[in-house]
């Protein structure tokens, strides 16, 4: 079972990839990219509904939001952002320059997240290992990206 939580990420990189492509394509199609990010966005939501109402699962109540931090909320902000970014710039630089950069500032995010224990996660101290994990990627992303 331990594999599922390895091959989902991996599926999820699939699906980013796809989905920027697609969302590159309903850009050009509409000739508007902050509408194609909406309607990319209205889409998911609409899934999103459908898998709650089809599993019946029960919603918390108005009071379970009341003593959330403000910041929490501010994870769709994020997702706006990815979206409009790679809308913008996968026609520009193509998918694959693109998202090595995109790994690369999700690897250095991580990695002083893990450090420093951001967000309550558990402190995993920069390592060597680590440190040549980052500069081996960055070194790919400048290989990639270089003309």
């Amino acid at each position: 079972m331990k594999i599922l939580f390895y091959l989902l990420p991996l599926l999820a990189g699939v699906a980013m990839a796809l989905q920027s492509g697609i969302n590159s394509q309903l850009r050009i199609a509409i000739n508007h990219p902050y509408m194609a990010a909406f309607v990319s966005f209205f889409v998911g939501t609409v899934a999103l509904l459908l898998v709650l109402v089809f599993t019946k699962q029960p919603l918390p109540s108005m009071d379970a939001y009341a003593g959330i931090n403000w910041y929490k909320f501010t994870g769709g902000l994020f997702g706006v952002f990815v979206v409009t970014v790679t809308l913008l710039s996968v026609k520009e630089i193509g998918v694959a320059n693109m998202f090595v950069l995109v790994i690369a500032g999700q690897l250095i995010t991580a990695v002083c997240m893990d450090h420093f224990g951001v967000l309550g996660l558990n402190v995993s101290p920069v390592s060597l290992q680590k440190t040549a994990g980052i500069v081996l990627l960055v070194a790919g992303a400048w290989l990639v990206n270089k003309k």
